[in-house]
């Protein structure tokens, strides 16, 4: 970064004008703002005179308020940062880090509840479901059972093939068999 004259002069005119933005008065002048001590390294200390007397020096609070009112403008003439001009006595303007209306935990916490609230209702209404199942089928068979009309056997928890209790069950192997041997 090579400075120069123009950078001098540049330097000075931006001082000058957080001067009168801070000051809201047209007095300030680039000539108000000398520097002193300017090294190659692009270090320098400076002062600010008061216009209308040119003699006195405007307090450094007053200098170091109007800095900090317009550093991201005096950063943006020099294409530089908070990190890369810096200002002694003066702390850096970084912004805050952002933070989020809600917390991150609050979200999660969020998260995690409703997924656990939603397990416990579809578990609830799969019981209640399968119960009402059960028992329809039990009502069904006792409905069943109490006319007399069919006998459902339940062998391990299956329905076996229903019977007709009134007129029987003829198994239909040995119905021929009667048929074709000679009677004793």
């Amino acid at each position: 970064y090579t400075w120069d004259a123009n950078e001098e002069y540049l330097f000075k005119a931006m001082m000058a004008f957080a001067m009168r933005k801070y000051s809201r008065k047209r007095t300030t002048q680039i000539s108000n703002v000398l520097l002193c001590n300017v090294t190659d390294r692009v270090s320098f200390w400076f002062v600010v005179t008061d216009s209308s007397k040119n003699v006195t020096t405007v307090p450094g609070s007053e200098v170091e308020a109007a800095i900090r009112m317009n550093r991201h403008r005096i950063s943006s003439a020099f294409l530089l940062s908070d990190k890369t001009l810096q200002f002694l006595k003066i702390t850096s303007t970084l912004s805050p880090p952002v933070e989020p209306s809600t917390p991150v935990w609050l979200i999660i916490f969020g998260v995690v509840l409703c997924l656990v609230v939603a397990g416990i209702v579809f578990l609830v209404v799969a019981g209640i479901q399968q119960r009402k199942k059960k028992n329809k089928e039990s009502t069904e068979r006792e409905n069943l059972e109490e006319k007399g009309e069919v006998a459902v056997t339940v062998e391990n928890g299956i329905p076996c093939e229903a019977l007709d209790l009134k007129t029987g069950h003829v198994n239909g192997v040995f119905a021929a068999d009667d048929e074709r041997f000679t009677s004793l």
